[in-house]
């Protein structure tokens, strides 16, 4: 036996080679299934599927939810969920229809995003260049008196 299939069983040579979905956290996957009965009992399950969706819907809903977690805000008050897993809901659907042909692409006009990419790619590394070492990040948890000691630290480093 090695570690990829157990030569004595055939159907491990051929299991293997399928999508894995024990590499999806089941937890992750029971919190994305309570999301999705949430929007089942609001709008109808798989409505998605039948009605098509727009793109820059599910987008926005996705960004937002994640914005709202950045922010500092955990739990979606509507639903009690994190709003990472609501962020998750909204990609969900949006593959979905993606895959099912039931999305509408309303994204704006496509532009030459490698370029720009790499001209910030360039200015990031100069910037690295410029600046070897980096002040602390600010985190969460960090009390006040903390944060001014070292805000003042910083612009004293700059002058």
């Amino acid at each position: 036996m090695t570690a990829d299939f157990n030569d004595t069983n055939p159907k491990d040579a051929v299991g293997i080679r399928k999508p894995p979905m024990s590499t999806v956290p089941s937890i992750v996957m029971a919190e994305v299934g309570v999301g999705m009965m949430e929007g089942a009992r609001k709008y109808g399950r798989h409505n998605y599927r039948i009605a098509g969706i727009r793109a820059s819907v599910y987008r926005d809903a996705a960004q937002r939810h994640l914005d709202y977690w950045w922010e500092g805000e955990n739990i979606d008050p509507d639903s009690g969920l994190s709003h990472v897993t609501k962020a998750i809901c909204s990609l969900v659907v949006l593959r979905d229809a993606m895959i099912n042909n039931k999305c509408i692409d309303d994204r704006p006009p496509s532009v030459d995003v490698k370029a720009h990419r790499e001209m910030l790619q360039k200015l990031v590394n100069e910037i690295f260049e410029r600046h070897p070492t980096s002040v602390d990040a600010y985190v969460k948890g960090d009390n006040e008196l903390a944060d001014e000691s070292a805000a003042i630290r910083a612009i004293n480093q700059t002058l």
